[in-house]
């Protein structure tokens, strides 16, 4: 049978076909590449080595600009959040962005520490928070609150019971337990705070730091000195703000953050090394006559206890107590059993109508567990002021309130 030959246009067909295999079939290394596809093969190795260089340029910037915060920033002892809890890249927990979202229009944060010891269900961070709710004017206070959880336990209860956490690690340190005072890990713990609160100047923020075994029954705003740049509560008070011989508590202060608050904090964290055992408050009553502090101007003041009383020193008048310490008092079931006590009386206290609080005559009940710890700790001062008593006097003649 014969066959009739392909047509023209389909040995056309079958050639372009075949040259479009065989173009599809070269190798890379083939000197007739067409100019095209050398354009984009030039085009993909120029951007490798752009994207390579980019990456190390990138690395060396970051590798910088971490050995700049290391050695500067106001942060290098903060230590972020524990990783199990806050996972590796979130920010949730750190403490710029806690702060932030915690603070006044002005600034301001009010600040606590917090270990397990203190974390613990029914402890005191239960009574420190109650205090806020049943407080006169002091709920609205709690969104400014932020607690700085000294070990893991004690972030994860507060990421429980409050809205602000910020986990705050110190290396070789378990700061778990309840720590006794004047004890190795109780010292460690008080200049960790000094410490901190230092960088949250630095940061540019105002704080009130208070300790957990301090119940807020009033704002304490209005009672703030305006023209202060730190202002304290006290163990005992002598009747006039500026006195400089008053006894100040380190538990609670008003702090706004300038270049007098900010040296002063570091002066008082750095005298640790000259007065060795010593916790901060001792060291407080010793620089506050210091001539460094007394050419830096500071403003300082010191609150009365008629408002920011506490076991040592009691507010006597309800109608004008703000804040109320289990100071002058040892052992953490001791503090317990008292602010118990002391919240039923504020309860109580509450509970009467108006007219009936101006006219009150009551009175705490305590202290009651406490009552015997205040002599030791009144004998301790008294021979620690022996240590540190100086024939200087305040900057400014003392002004009655």
């Amino acid at each position: 049978m014969r066959l009739n030959p392909p047509s023209v246009g389909h040995r056309r067909l079958a050639f372009h076909r075949r040259r479009s295999r065989s173009t599809a079939g070269n190798s890379i290394g083939s000197d007739m590449l067409p100019d095209s596809a050398f354009l984009r093969r030039s085009i993909v190795a120029v951007c490798f080595v752009l994207a390579a260089s980019l990456s190390c340029f990138v690395l060396f910037k970051a590798a910088n600009l971490a050995r700049i915060i290391q050695t500067s920033s106001p942060l290098r002892h903060v230590i972020p959040s524990f990783p199990d809890i806050s996972p590796s890249g979130s920010d949730e927990y750190k403490l710029e962005r806690v702060l932030k979202n915690a603070a006044m229009k002005d600034g301001t944060v009010i600040l606590t520490t917090l270990n397990e010891a203190w974390a613990a269900p029914n402890s005191i961070v239960d009574l420190f928070l109650e205090s806020f709710r049943i407080g006169d004017g002091t709920r609205k206070l709690l969104k400014h609150l932020v607690i700085i959880a000294l070990d893991e336990k004690a972030f994860s209860r507060c990421l429980v019971v409050h809205i602000h956490c910020f986990a705050l690690v110190t290396e070789g340190v378990d700061f778990s337990r309840e720590a006794y005072f004047m004890t190795p890990d109780y010292l460690k713990m008080m200049w960790r705070r000094i410490d901190f609160l230092q960088s949250v100047l630095e940061m540019g923020y105002n704080f009130v730091f208070t300790d957990a075994d301090i119940m807020w029954f009033r704002d304490p705003f209005p009672r703030f000195y305006s023209d202060a740049d730190f202002q304290i509560a006290c163990d005992h008070f002598l009747g006039s703000s500026y006195d400089l011989e008053n006894r100040p508590n380190g538990g609670f202060n008003f702090v706004r953050s300038n270049n007098r608050s900010m040296e002063f904090y570091k002066f008082w964290y750095n005298s640790r090394e000259v007065y060795p055992g010593y916790h901060d408050q001792d060291v407080l009553n010793i620089i506050k006559f210091d001539a460094f502090v007394i050419d830096l101007e500071l403003k300082m003041r010191f609150l009365n206890t008629a408002n920011f009383g506490g076991f040592c020193e009691p507010s006597k008048d309800l109608n004008q107590v703000c804040t109320m310490h289990a100071n002058c008092c040892f052992g953490l079931g001791n503090k317990i059993h008292d602010l118990r006590i002391m919240l039923e009386d504020w309860k109580q206290y509450m509970s009467l109508a108006p007219s009936l609080k101006i006219s009150s005559i009551s009175s705490w009940r305590v202290p009651q567990n406490c009552r015997s710890m205040f002599y030791g700790y009144f004998l301790y001062s008294l021979v620690q002021s022996h240590h540190y008593n100086s024939p200087q006097k305040s900057v400014e003649p003392a002004k009655e309130d």
